[in-house]
Protein backbone atom coordinates (compact mmCIF):
# COMPACT_ATOMS: atom_id res chain seq x y z
CA UNK A 1 0.00 0.00 0.00
CA UNK A 2 1.38 3.41 -0.94
CA UNK A 3 1.69 6.10 1.70
CA UNK A 4 -0.20 9.31 1.02
CA UNK A 5 -3.44 7.74 -0.24
CA UNK A 6 -6.46 7.02 1.94
CA UNK A 7 -5.22 4.87 4.80
CA UNK A 8 -7.00 3.19 7.72
CA UNK A 9 -5.73 4.63 11.00
CA UNK A 10 -6.83 4.49 14.61
CA UNK A 11 -7.06 7.98 16.09
CA UNK A 12 -7.32 8.79 19.78
CA UNK A 13 -8.31 11.90 21.73
CA UNK A 14 -5.51 12.89 24.14
CA UNK A 15 -8.01 14.43 26.56
CA UNK A 16 -10.86 11.89 26.92
CA UNK A 17 -9.20 8.81 25.28
CA UNK A 18 -12.07 8.33 22.75
CA UNK A 19 -10.84 6.20 19.81
CA UNK A 20 -12.08 5.86 16.24
CA UNK A 21 -10.95 4.09 13.08
CA UNK A 22 -11.03 6.44 10.11
CA UNK A 23 -9.74 6.52 6.53
CA UNK A 24 -7.83 9.69 5.87
CA UNK A 25 -4.91 11.30 4.09
CA UNK A 26 -1.81 11.79 6.23
CA UNK A 27 -2.40 15.45 7.19
CA UNK A 28 -6.18 15.47 7.78
CA UNK A 29 -6.98 14.46 11.37
CA UNK A 30 -10.54 14.76 12.76
CA UNK A 31 -11.72 16.44 15.97
CA UNK A 32 -13.10 14.44 18.89
CA UNK A 33 -16.93 14.31 18.81
CA UNK A 34 -17.09 14.35 22.64
CA UNK A 35 -14.75 17.20 23.64
CA UNK A 36 -13.81 18.83 20.27
CA UNK A 37 -10.06 18.33 20.78
CA UNK A 38 -7.78 17.60 17.81
CA UNK A 39 -7.27 13.82 17.70
CA UNK A 40 -3.88 12.18 17.11
CA UNK A 41 -2.82 8.97 15.38
CA UNK A 42 -2.63 6.01 17.74
CA UNK A 43 -1.87 3.27 15.21
CA UNK A 44 -1.58 2.76 11.45
CA UNK A 45 -3.79 -0.17 10.44
CA UNK A 46 -2.38 -0.97 6.99
CA UNK A 47 0.00 -3.67 8.27
CA UNK A 48 -0.53 -6.81 10.29
CA UNK A 49 0.39 -7.12 13.94
CA UNK A 50 3.68 -8.77 14.82
CA UNK A 51 4.02 -10.22 18.29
Amino acid sequence: MERGKLEPVEVICPKCRHTEIVYLPIEDLPRCPKCNTQMSINELLDEGKSY
